[in-house]
């Protein structure tokens, strides 16, 4: 298998790493928006080829990992599907307009391209999905955050919110899936994923939560439906390289790599 890595921050340098090492990777091609990061994570690797743009070795893969920005998904994601290659998608919450999700399904269908959505930093999404084959009536996902994760966020700023001024457990955002995707692009990916595979973004409720007294990001999934009821609590350590990020995100990325690559579906 060839595969291609656009973005190569926390999550794409650690999954080339990781494909490095997996013996049926024959080839990975990375890409990253400022060339020297790419360069950085191809260094030490024997598989590694740095690349300048998508286009340049779409043919010759096999999958294209998105690991980038929202912005950076709906750049490729309609040209990559349209060619008939297979896509692992990590900024979820780029697929929140329902027009261009729709677009994108809608091309690789035609051309039998997959779309891979790997669970992140979530636990409860396998529950999530099997329920979703009868009636759910709510779907509530609950994030806590220290504000190392919130830094910089445009939303909290525009209200005068300093993340790091706040002493106690504060709420500061509820609402929609939709609304937290758009709001905190960099944070809340998982929302996405939630909403896809229950009720939908705008009937998915989310909560962000700052606590300055953590010391890992969690993710809390509330479930009730005709299946009966599920409450599903991640308590997350954050990259050292990117407290935006968690560790188990990373994780769920190189094994979501590891099955496509062997084929193997164990609870699916």
């Amino acid at each position: 298998m060839r595969i291609m890595i656009v973005g190569c921050g926390s999550i794409g340098s650690k999954l080339a790493q990781a494909a490095d090492k997996i013996p049926e990777v024959k080839r990975i091609y990375l890409m990253d928006l400022h060339k020297e990061i790419a360069e950085r994570t191809a260094v030490g690797l024997d598989k590694a080829v740095v690349i300048d743009s998508v286009e340049e070795e779409l043919y010759h893969s096999d999958l294209v990992v998105e690991s980038a920005t929202q912005e950076a998904a709906k750049e490729i994601l309609v040209t990559v599907v349209s060619r008939g290659v297979d896509i692992m998608i990590m900024s979820v919450g780029s697929l929140v307009d329902e027009e261009f999700r729709n677009v994108v399904f809608e091309k690789a269908k035609a051309s039998c391209a997959n779309i891979y959505i790997p669970t992140g930093a979530l636990c409860g999404a396998d529950g999530l999905r099997s329920a979703s084959a009868d009636e759910i009536d709510s779907v509530e996902l609950i994030t806590t955050k220290g504000p190392k994760s919130l830094a910089d966020v445009k939303y909290l700023i525009d209200k005068g919110i300093d993340v790091n001024k706040i002493t106690e457990r504060t709420v500061i955002f509820s609402g929609t899936a939709g609304e937290a995707v758009r709001i905190f692009p960099k944070n809340v990916n998982v929302a996405a994923t939630v909403s896809l595979l229950g009720l939908g973004f705008d009937a998915t409720k989310v909560t962000v939560v700052l606590d300055p007294g953590i010391k890992s990001n969690s993710h809390e999934l509330r479930v009730k439906g005709r299946f009966g009821e599920m409450e599903c609590h991640t308590h997350n350590v954050p990259e050292p390289d990117n407290p935006k990020t968690s560790h188990l995100a990373t994780l769920s990325a190189i094994a979501a790599l590891k099955r496509l690559v062997k084929g193997e579906w164990i609870g699916i």
